[in-house]
């Protein structure tokens, strides 16, 4: 399963926000204020994938991480599988 993720940008502050699009994601872009801007979205299949790709990104190198469930793949437990941003 691929869920797509967006990377926002407060124009306001300059402040940072990776998160799910769609339903999963709403309640975290509801904690942005300001002038939000959509920038950026990719799709992945683990968090792992999805921050290595945000990374790369952002030009920050390696993203690492020591949490085995970073790896493991998204569920449908993890999305809301009526959200066209899931496939």
């Amino acid at each position: 399963m691929k869920i797509t993720h967006e990377l926002w940008i407060d124009e306001s502050d300059g402040e940072f926000l990776f998160c799910h699009s769609g339903p999963a994601g709403d309640e975290a872009r509801s904690l942005l204020e300001g002038t939000p801007k959509k920038i950026w979205e990719c799709e992945a299949e683990s968090h792992f994938e999805a921050m290595t790709k945000y990374y790369k990104y952002q030009g920050w190198g390696e993203y690492k991480t020591t949490h085995e469930q970073d790896y493991w793949p998204y569920t449908d437990n993890l999305a809301n599988t009526k959200d066209p941003n899931v496939k």
